[in-house]
């Protein structure tokens, strides 16, 4: 048997506290990119409580985060993937987030207006408009 065919039925399926603790660290760096404020962070998430929004900027690793909360950081992700393929200076595309944007989907303001929005539906509608501008198709 080959080592990959080895590695491949070895394999277990990520936990959800593995993923919880790669997604908030990665959320928190592209926080960070984007210059967002700690209310801005927390809307994103999904308006956790304070003391555990900390607990999660604190420790990642001991976050067991609910699917909500993985849903909304698997599209931001997705988000922040998009402006770095679409804009590969990645100055601009941190910057995108928060320009006004003529696209009927912002009506002038930024994409960051609409993902403050706090519904995960604006992440999605965030995330289908990116991946169709990468596409070509939108």
């Amino acid at each position: 048997m080959s080592s990959l065919a080895h590695a491949t039925q070895t394999s277990t399926p990520p936990t959800n506290k593995s993923m919880s603790a790669a997604g908030l660290r990665a959320f928190f760096n592209i926080a960070s990119s984007w210059g967002l404020n700690t209310e801005e962070q927390m809307v994103l998430l999904g308006a956790p409580g304070r003391s555990t929004f900390f607990k999660w900027k604190s420790a990642p690793e001991s976050a067991d985060l609910k699917r909500d909360t993985l849903e909304r950081l698997s599209y931001i992700l997705g988000i922040y993937k998009a402006l770095q393929i679409l804009l590969p200076d990645a100055i601009a595309a941190d910057a995108w987030v928060k320009k006004p944007n003529t696209a009927p989907l912002f009506g002038g303001k930024s994409a960051l207006d609409r993902m403050l929005g706090g519904n995960i539906g604006d992440l999605l509608a965030l995330r289908q408009y990116l991946d169709a501008r990468r596409g070509g198709w939108a």
